[in-house]
């Protein structure tokens, strides 16, 4: 279950504070937007909908890397190459497949993730156990999108 926006937004305000970072109107604008998307979305997606009076498009790029550093935000590739960017607030683990035209994204199922995250965990630990530190991965489906139903 997703978190109402607002209590989303606060905890990711929280994250930003508890990391030494201050909650800017440009930070609070990128991290609404992203919010407010609830799933991956590139940066100049996020440029669009924060408001390009709020922030310039170097802000954002400058903000999603800091985000990034401090665990706030999961990236994400289009399988054209196009970095996507998800509020990641310690919430299970949600992987999606992504239409190879570019214009579908699609989570996959609960059951689904939930394997797949129990398998990734047991890899990373396994690196673990062999002397491998700051462990991670990334995961992506990419697939043809069945078609419209007819009628």
């Amino acid at each position: 279950m997703t978190a109402p926006p607002s209590a989303a937004l606060a905890a990711a305000c929280a994250t930003l504070k508890a990391s030494g970072l201050r909650v800017t109107r440009p930070r609070l604008a990128i991290l609404s937007e992203l919010v407010r998307l609830g799933q991956p979305a590139s940066i100049e997606q996020i440029h669009r909908g924060a408001g390009t009076r709020r922030c310039d498009l170097v802000t954002v790029y400058r903000c999603m890397a800091a985000f990034e550093a401090i665990g706030l935000v999961r990236r994400a590739y289009f399988h054209n190459g196009t970095v996507l960017y998800a509020v990641d607030q310690g919430a299970p683990a949600r992987y999606h497949v992504m239409s190879r035209t570019g214009q579908r994204l699609d989570e996959i199922d609960a059951e689904s993730a939930a394997a797949l995250t129990r398998a990734l965990e047991a890899a990373e630990e396994s690196l673990r156990a062999r002397g491998f530190t700051a462990t991670g991965h990334l995961v992506e489906f990419f697939a043809t999108a069945p078609a419209a139903p007819k009628g």
